[in-house]
């Protein structure tokens, strides 16, 4: 086919050869199947901002990585430099997960580089070579679903332990690969440290496996691995080969308001004085 023009860079490049066919568009980007050299692999190629209905939400771009606080201050005051550099930010944050999570052996589709917008990475096939359903495209029996979900609660375990909250994850971005599920569309992957948020998202990513899966093995939906996995998390003791019940047993001893209020005065002293700094310049 002809080559799109957003994809003309990296074929002047040598980095591509010939494009394929689309394999798919979405909201945020449009995925092609290409040839590098001898092997076929898949290009994505995000949108520009006004081409595209992705918003990003408060919620994960809380504390992403910004090159300095002259580019945190422009993108909070919506400048067109601020503008230009939350999509550098939006576009990077998945980059930097996928690269990071292939590191730590998560199923990820391996990365193999990202310019000029375009994310050039493994192509994830099925057992015939044909490019991998996703999860919702595909019937599974009670045997088979329990296998999957198994595999998916110990791939957001071992992304937890890698630092990493997927923030989305759903049967909708998901492949079905020859030798498993395999995951994928990473941009509102978020920081579990760093984001206040992350437990929600992690919560929301593994309970949404549960009802997926549950449709086919009714059984999974009295599990609660969310829970158990963030619990463990939290009090340092989660590891990727850490064995789990899909039971968890929420603590009802009363709060103690005093430290909680400490806490939060001593979150929005940190917060008062970042802001000075930046105020300051970088």
């Amino acid at each position: 086919m002809k080559p799109p023009k957003r994809l003309l860079s990296v074929i002047e490049e040598g980095l591509v050869d010939s494009v394929v066919r689309q394999l798919m568009s979405g909201k945020e980007a449009t995925v092609y199947v290409v040839r590098c050299g001898d092997e076929t692999r898949c290009a994505k190629v995000y949108k520009e901002a006004t081409a595209r209905s992705f918003r990003q939400a408060v919620d994960y771009t809380e504390n992403r990585k910004v090159k300095n606080s002259r580019q945190a201050r422009a993108m909070a005051k919506g400048t067109r430099f601020g503008r230009e550099a939350r999509e550098e930010a939006w576009q990077n944050a998945e980059v930097d997960a996928l690269f990071r999570l292939a590191s730590a052996g998560v199923r990820v589709p391996k990365p193999h580089l990202f310019h000029d917008g375009v994310l050039l990475m493994e192509l994830v096939t099925d057992a015939e070579g044909n490019a991998a359903p996703r999860l919702n495209d595909v019937q599974f029996t009670p045997e088979q679903a329990r296998a999957h979900h198994a595999t998916l609660v110990k791939e957001a375990v071992r992304m937890l332990c890698a630092g990493v909250v997927h923030g989305d994850l759903s049967e909708f971005n998901i492949l079905l690969a020859a030798d498993g599920p395999v995951i994928i569309d990473l941009p509102q992957a978020v920081d579990a440290a760093g984001n206040n948020h992350a437990k929600r998202m992690l919560l929301r990513d593994v309970d949404n496996l549960r009802d997926f899966f549950g449709r086919f093995a009714p059984d999974l939906l009295a599990s609660d691995y969310g829970n158990e996995i963030w619990a463990l998390y939290e009090h340092g003791h989660l590891a990727p080969d850490t064995p789990l019940t899909g039971r968890f047993r929420a603590d009802r001893r009363p709060v103690n308001l005093r430290e909680v209020m400490s806490v939060i005065d001593d979150a929005k002293r940190e917060e008062q004085l970042r802001r000075q700094r930046e105020a300051g310049g970088d």
